[in-house]
Order: structure tokens, then sequence, then C-alpha cells
């Protein structure tokens, strides 16, 4: 009777969706409105001078925006939006259908979870990829400046030894100087904008400054080596946390793995387990604490970023 009640629900939801003609675009924009409160003049002031500080998932989600952006991938953000809805429902389904309510919870938000974790996923490739285009880019572009004393030529002669995303970068600079404006400060300064980073950053900074003073240029490849530091702290902690990652997927696979070990080797626990009460509690906590530490050893394993 629960499975007929369940097949009922998914067709009625799939026929408002159409009734409605709802899109994941939509349904991201009213999602979106619910979740983003109008900025008072005061709250706005704040974020002007940085005192503001975001919650830690609106943050996540802006920058997995800004970053699918980027990459051209900004609609991924609205499918990723709608499949992570209907999967906290799929997951509602399963602690239903293996009739464990206060699993409902826990099921709901790990489903829920999978596509960001995708996208994260992605994301992490992607600027992976970035840092490493970052650290060619900047020191064979301040190499030559260190020749030429020109940011100008030194970026028209690199142009072509670029890849994406530091091509399309430096390109903009390059028309902005030489079809725009010739205000190189100032095209530094928008620049500093188009990549989010802290070494990038401090790079454009000094590179400005040097357009004033001659004598700071031999600051620029300290800067530049920064990048290589990081990368190479990076590659270090990636090989000395691969092995403790393993070990946690491990001890996730075994707790799981011990359901199906407990049905073949005693019924009667197995029955206690999945048929009362307090064996229902215990795996709604197992679920909540596989759930927890993930998300920690998601955090925890995160590559290290240079801030200034």
């Amino acid at each position: 009777m629960t499975a007929i009640y369940i097949v009922c629900f998914i067709l009625l939801v799939v026929g408002i969706i159409f009734a409605l003609r709802l899109t994941p675009e939509q349904i991201n924009k009213d999602i979106s409105q619910l979740f983003t409160k109008k900025e008072s003049l005061k709250d706005r002031a704040l974020s002007a001078r940085g005192k503001k500080k975001k919650s830690k998932l609106m943050a996540s989600l802006e920058n997995m925006r800004r970053v699918l952006q980027e990459t051209g991938k900004e609609k991924h953000f609205s499918i990723a939006l709608m499949a992570s809805l209907l999967l906290m429902v799929a997951g509602s389904i399963v602690a239903i259908l293996i009739d464990n309510y206060f699993l409902i919870p826990v099921l709901a938000i790990a489903f829920a979870m999978i596509p960001f974790a995708y996208l994260l996923k992605t994301i992490g490739i992607y600027e992976s990829h970035m840092r490493e285009e970052l650290e060619t880019a900047l020191s064979i572009v301040t190499t030559s400046y260190l020749r030429c004393e020109s940011i100008t030529i030194a970026v028209a002669e690199n142009i072509p030894y670029l890849k994406p995303p530091m091509r399309g970068v430096f390109e903009t600079f390059l028309a902005e100087t030489t079809i725009i404006s010739p205000d190189v400060r100032r095209a530094i300064y928008n620049m500093k904008g188009k990549i989010k980073n802290s070494i990038f950053e401090e790079w454009c900074d000094t590179l400005i400054a040097c357009q004033s003073d001659r004598t700071l240029n031999d600051t620029l490849m300290p800067v530049v080596e920064k990048l290589t530091d990081v990368r190479l702290v990076n590659n270090s902690l990636k090989t000395m946390l691969s092995e403790a990652r393993r070990e946690y997927y491990m001890m996730v696979m075994m707790v799981l793995a011990n359901i199906p070990i407990l049905y073949c080797i005693n019924v009667e626990w197995y029955n206690a387990l999945m048929h009362t009460v307090f064996g229902k509690i215990v795996l709604a906590i197992c679920g909540v604490v596989i759930l927890v530490t993930a998300v920690r050893m998601v955090r925890l394993t995160k590559p290290i970023e240079y801030k200034r």
C-alpha cells in the first residue's frame, strides 16, 4: 500500500511540474529568492566594508555559481539544484520503503548532496587546472616584463603560449590597453578582478606599483614563486591525505556492509536492527555520523590557499 501512495505522489509531482511548465531556471530563481533577503542600507554598507560575513552555505553556493559562470556551465547549477530536490524526495521515499522514519531527514539530506558533490569535484578539477595555468602564465609574463619593462609588450609576446582561462584574461587586458584606453594601471586593476586568487591579486597590486617605481620590479618574481610553494605543499598534502581518505571510505563501506552481513549471520539480530524502534534509531545515528564525517572529511582535505 505504501508503494502505491509513493507512486501516486511521484505522478502528482510530475503532473504539477508539467502543468505549471516549470523549468530548472525558474525553480532556481524562485528558491534563490526564498533564501535571499532584501538588504538594508546598513547591510550594503557593511558588505562594502567587508564587515558583513555571509553564511558558509550561501558563500559556498555563490562560489560554486561563480566558478560555473567562468567555465560557461552556469546552467549546470540550476540542473544540480533541481536534481537535488528530486533526490531529496527519493531519499525520503527510500526511508519510507525500509520503514524507518528516523532516516527520512538523513537520507533526504544525503541524497540532496549528491549533485553538489559532483559539482564540487568538477570545480576542484577546474581550479587545479586554473592554478597550474596561473603559475605558468605569471612566470613567463613576469620574466618577459623584467626584460623589456613593458607589461603590454610582455603580454603580447606570450599570448600565443598561454592557455585558458589565463589567455582570455590577458587578451582582455591587451585589448583594453591597445583599443580602449592606454591607462595601464587601470587595465591591471580591472584584470585583478578577473581571477579570484590572492597571489594573482598581490601580483597585480605589485605590478601597479611597478608602473610608478621601477625599483620594485624585483619584487614581482617572489610573488610568482608563492604559487610554486603552494603547489608543492598541496602535492605533499595530497599524498599524505590520500591514505587517510581511502581508510575513511573503507570504514564507511564496512559499516554499511555490516547490515547484509548481519542478515546472513543472524536473522534475529538483523530484524532487531531493521524492525525495532531502538534499531531504527541506531541506524539513523549511524547515518548522521557518516553524513557529518563525510562533510568534515571533504572540508579538511581541500587544497590549501594562500591568504594575504
